[in-house]
């Protein structure tokens, strides 16, 4: 897990079930989304959690920091027990959360007031909301954009400001449930340049939900979830290198993996847990002067 500490926890999942209950005609009807799940997260990972809609991973998100609460089972954040509705502020200062659509979540017509939003309504001093603002603005990159107004920002830009707020929270934790799912290509490179930032240099803690392989490669380990479980739990390369599993639930794998997958089949001695393109590249020379 690339050094990180394995007996530092920021969330433990313990056998969480957890159902929606629908009421029509018939009564109320339970959809059953999580089935017995179980999960430890490290401070300072980054963790990327796959799955198709509907396999549970936002729902399980959720639980992070107590916006749902399971039927049976427990989370806990920093030890916290997310059923204790007198520690909800503190775990919610522990882990704030990201959704896909930026414009969900900005509330206020200039850059700067909207990551100033919820620290003002915490009451924090305005001086210290100065600091927090500029230092969340200058982290994601966007400092020369306080004062625009956040309806002429590009998606990525948005996105980044949505960051911002929340990293002026000064959380420990931040799960992005899709962040880069209604950018382009450019607006992904930026959303992820900033979070891989944030990991390595302020060791927040990230959990990334996504549908693109390229982004989880990157991660330090990969959750994947199929009809409400957890089916794979493992570092990219080990995950990624199981192909055919994949494939069977509709799962795709970076483009460099599949390829040098399809080598080793055909009976190349090349390894299936390259997922880098430069990893690629210098397997391929190597085989190529192998062959001369």
């Amino acid at each position: 897990m690339k050094g990180k500490n394995l007996m530092d926890k920021i969330i433990e999942v313990k056998n969480i079930s957890f159902s929606y209950k629908n009421e029509d005609e018939t009564g109320i009807n339970q959809i059953e989304v999580l089935k017995n799940v179980s999960l430890d997260i490290y401070k300072g990972e980054f963790i990327a959690v796959l799955g198709h809609n509907g396999c549970g991973k936002s729902t399980l998100a959720k639980h992070f920091n107590s916006v749902l609460l399971p039927d049976s089972g427990e989370v806990f954040v920093n030890g916290i027990n997310t059923k204790d509705e007198n520690k909800l502020f503190d775990i919610r200062q522990s882990v704030g959360m990201v959704f896909q659509n930026p414009d969900n979540q900005i509330v206020a017509t200039i850059v700067e007031e909207d990551v100033a939003f919820a620290l003002e309504n915490l009451g924090v001093e305005p001086a210290e909301i100065r600091r927090r603002v500029d230092d969340a603005l200058k982290t994601v990159n966007m400092f020369d954009y306080k004062d625009h107004a956040p309806h002429r920002l590009s998606g990525g830009q948005k996105q980044r400001v949505a960051i911002a707020g929340v990293i002026a929270m000064r959380p420990q934790c931040i799960v992005l449930d899709e962040p880069t799912a209604m950018l382009d290509p450019k607006g992904r490179s930026e959303v992820l340049k900033t979070i891989k930032y944030l990991n390595k240099n302020f060791n927040i803690t990230i959990i990334l939900i996504t549908h693109y392989m390229e982004e989880a490669a990157q991660a330090d380990r990969v959750v994947v979830m199929e009809k409400g479980q957890i089916i794979l739990n493992d570092a990219p390369e080990k995950v990624f290198s199981q192909v055919d599993k994949l494939k069977s639930i509709g799962l795709d794998v970076p483009q460099v993996t599949e390829l040098c997958y399809g080598l080793n089949q055909l009976g190349y001695n090349i390894s299936t847990e390259i997922i880098s393109e430069d990893e690629c590249v210098n397997a391929l020379l190597s085989l190529i002067n192998n062959k001369s």
